[in-house]
């Protein structure tokens, strides 16, 4: 391990040695605009008060409503277009600038669909965010994993939500330009691609960790990565060259590492540790136990007494900080950073993020199918799970599953996932259940990544009955990964109701009760007690969801990553078809409590008769050549 300098420093020492920790040296910029820019400039806004003229539309209502309105950092002006569907409205931000997110503030007169797009020269376009199905309101769209570079950005109208124009109180947009190569030393990390494993959301992608925001305070909740909730995480910076590299600062969020590595690397896979704590120092910061109201961030500058070379640079986790959340255990969350500034020469402005996955040519075929015809359940193709052996209890449900033909079995070339009840008979996972019930999957048979799924059901009706199909990450049991990281995708869930479904997604920033997801009406009065055909159909770009080959939802990954968080469909998942009773989704619904959370009396009823089963007619996996 080489020898190191380290300087932690609490916050409350002075802001002015915190927000200038070296000499920076950055090209002249294209525009005064870009001069006066920093990390929370909206360059719009700055753009049209340097030249008015840097404001265009494809019209607008009258001249109340001019496209400046969208820009003057008023928020009770406005600029409506005319009654067109094809309407826009652009800005020229003077200079190119690596854009990181843009803010639409939508009067009532809001696009249902329409467009964000960048130009380097006002002509051809490039789209980074795309709305099919607006509602209004503020939306932030963030450009992060994508490589967005413009001078220009514009709002291009596909549909009007109402008969009158697009109105924007405020049209925002926020970035700056990247430190291009440098031969005295600059803060090479500022505004390039940065990368992480994992992050929590949108609004806390590795992306801030360069885009030179620091709030003074080290305790505000703005411009950060922030991981998961896991100890073993990093954060990495592209400089776009081999460079050397003498410091580095860290401006950590009050969520801080108590133990950390700082690495380099020329290709972005082999990693050499030029700096890590020492143990004292790391014994100092795991003492610092404080609530979350009271605890505030650190600043570590490393000058590393050996310049270190490489184009890559990271920061990998090894311990988290506690806080005191409340008496009398410590609660640890993710890692949080506000900035990490990489200190020497090199470099170069071309950094740049890859471009994503499109969609895969080919034609669908068929890669896994049964249709149950079997005597008994095919265990080369399904594991029978088991509560207290493949999983523990979860959502709050009130069954045990078990391996027993009374609950999975085959009839009549059906699956039957059966439901029985007995008061305190059965006993798994150091718990005591009244009810057993089926749950199987494909998991290390048949793990998949893209494809459509598709199964034909048959569903029980009763409160608190909740029967799914479903998809999961084939890396949830990694506990480096473990869920929502690992991905969910939630073809059918039903909780009872007669009349409708729910399909859904969870990951980072989207999970639970904050999940993507919409419900489904069966048409012409069609219940989920009759057959119907529930599937996705999951690239690299899209989940879509049908209920009887009709489109219920659509969430595209642009869309997702832009306002939601980060898209972790991109492995193995595998296919579970399960029957839960009771828990946190039906109980959402019915605020039933007793005789069990979620599942009212004449469900368990239902359940003593023995007339609860899901059956299922075949299941089928397609994917493209």
């Amino acid at each position: 391990m080489p020898s190191r300098i380290p300087r932690t420093l609490l916050a409350a020492l002075a802001t002015a040695a915190l927000l200038s920790p070296g000499i920076t040296a950055l090209a002249a910029p294209a525009s005064a605009a870009a001069a006066a820019a920093s990390w929370d400039t909206d360059r719009a806004n700055a753009a049209y008060a340097a030249d008015p003229a840097a404001v265009t539309a494809s019209g607008s209502e009258n001249g109340g409503t001019t496209p400046g309105l969208a820009f003057d950092g008023n928020g009770a002006t406005r600029w409506s277009s005319d009654f067109a569907d094809d309407a826009w409205i652009r800005v020229d931000l003077g200079s190119t600038v690596r854009i990181d997110r843009v803010v639409l503030d939508w009067e009532a007169a809001y696009g249902r669909r329409y467009v964000l797009e960048a130009s380097a020269d006002g002509t051809d376009w490039t789209p980074f965010y795309t709305e099919t199905a607006g509602t209004g309101g503020s939306v932030t769209a963030s450009t992060y994993p994508q490589e967005v570079r413009g001078r220009y950005v514009r709002m291009r109208g596909v549909e009007r939500a109402t008969p009158y124009g697009y109105s924007l109180y405020a049209f925002k947009v926020y970035g700056g330009e990247p430190a291009p190569a440098s031969t005295t030393r600059t803060n090479l990390a500022l505004n390039h691609p940065a990368y992480a494993d994992y992050y929590q959301h949108a609004g806390t992608s590795p992306a801030f960790v360069t885009d030179g925001g620091i709030p003074a305070n080290l305790k505000d909740d703005a411009t950060r990565w922030s991981s998961d909730w896991n100890a073993d995480r990093w954060v990495s910076v592209d400089l776009g060259a081999t460079s050397t590299i003498s410091s580095m600062d860290l401006y950590w969020e009050a969520a801080y590492a108590v133990d950390y590595q700082l690495q380099v690397s020329d290709d972005n896979r082999t990693w050499r540790t030029v700096y890590e704590p020492t143990p004292a120092e790391i014994a100092a910061r795991r003492a610092n136990v404080k609530s979350p109201a009271e605890a505030v961030g650190l600043h570590d500058t490393v000058t590393l007494p050996t310049p270190a070379t490489g184009r890559y640079v990271r920061i990998l986790g090894k311990e988290r900080r506690s806080f005191y959340n409340p008496a009398p255990a410590t609660a640890r969350f993710g890692y949080s950073l506000y900035e990490f500034q990489v200190w020497g020469t090199g470099g170069s402005a071309s950094a740049a993020y890859p471009a994503l996955p499109g969609d895969r040519p080919g034609t669908y075929r068929t890669t896994f199918f049964d249709d149950f015809t079997g005597a008994a359940l095919d265990r080369s193709k399904w594991r029978v799970v088991r509560t207290g052996t493949e999983m523990g209890p979860v959502n709050g449900e009130s069954q045990a599953y078990v391996d027993s033909p009374d609950n999975v079995r085959t009839e009549n070339g059906e699956l039957i996932l059966n439901a029985r009840y007995c008061k305190g008979c059965t006993h798994a996972g150091g718990g005591t259940y009244d009810f057993t019930s089926g749950r199987v999957d494909t998991n290390t048979h048949v793990d998949f990544t893209y494809g459509r799924v598709s199964a034909r059901m048959k569903l029980p009706v009763g409160d608190g009955l909740w029967p799914a199909f479903w998809l999961l990450g084939s890396d949830v049991d990694d506990p480096s990964v473990s869920w929502p990281a690992s991905g969910e995708t939630d073809i059918m869930e039903n909780i009872g109701y007669p009349d409708w479904t729910s399909s859904s997604l969870h990951g980072p920033g989207y999970s639970a009760d904050g999940n993507i997801g919409t419900r489904q009406t069966f048409p012409s009065g069609g219940t989920i007690d009759q057959w119907h055909t529930y599937a996705v159909e999951w690239t690299p770009t899209a989940m879509r969801f049908y209920v009887d080959d009709r489109l219920v939802q659509e969430t595209t990954r642009n869309k997702l990553e832009s306002t939601r968080g980060q898209w972790v469909y991109d492995h193995d998942q595998y296919v579970i078809l399960n029957l839960a009773l009771g828990g946190a989704y039906p109980a959402g619904w019915n605020q039933v409590t007793s005789p069990y959370w979620g599942l009212p009396q004449s469900s368990v009823d239902k359940v003593a008769g023995g007339g609860v089963r899901a059956e299922v007619d075949w299941v089928r996996v397609e994917q493209k050549d």
